[in-house]
């Protein structure tokens, strides 16, 4: 089942202006989107941000999927803007070179927490609780599966450039 998606859409230029050493932007990052963004732009011979910016947009396409899913069940988004653990959430290309999206052990805990059905003590309770078509499982409990799609035209030089991310959470049952 399809509980959220996400997209998002980056201005090249202007984020290529704002990765100035010094202000903190690669903290945003894992050491591991680092490195394999800087291979990618090494052996397309293109800028790095372009690469770093599609970065920046799954990772926001990531929280506005799964904010998207809590909010059908009206609750509290996982994160605020000022504490949302952005290199916890990594974009990282498989051996195939497609992007995936890996959670650190406290972000993925905290997607299952905020995914699990409330404790219900009985058939009718839990039925109330699941008002959403099923965002839970017959026993309360899916696994996430997150499906993210990156892409980017345009020229860094000119401002033209734009990166984009799709993304989507998909709930499986055990």
């Amino acid at each position: 089942m399809i509980a959220g998606i996400g997209c998002d859409v980056v201005n090249v230029a202007d984020f290529a202006q704002q990765m100035q050493d010094g202000n903190g932007w690669r903290s945003l990052f894992s050491t591991r989107e680092l490195r394999q963004c800087a291979m990618r732009a090494n052996a397309k011979n293109d800028s790095q941000a372009i690469h770093i910016a599609a970065r920046w947009a799954g990772k926001e396409a990531v929280i506005k999927a799964w904010c998207e899913a809590m909010s059908t069940l009206g609750l509290q988004y996982p994160y605020t803007l000022d504490n949302t653990p952005w290199a916890s959430i990594e974009i990282l290309d498989d051996s195939h070179g497609c992007p995936s999206v890996l959670l650190s052990e406290d972000v993925n805990q905290k997607l299952l927490e905020s995914l699990h059905a409330p404790e219900a003590t009985n058939p009718q309770e839990f039925a109330s609780v699941n008002r959403v078509d099923g965002i839970y499982g017959v026993d309360g409990v899916n696994r996430p599966n997150w499906h993210v799609s990156l892409s980017h035209d345009g020229l860094v030089q000119n401002s033209s450039a734009i990166a984009l991310a799709f993304v989507v959470l998909e709930l499986r049952e055990f």
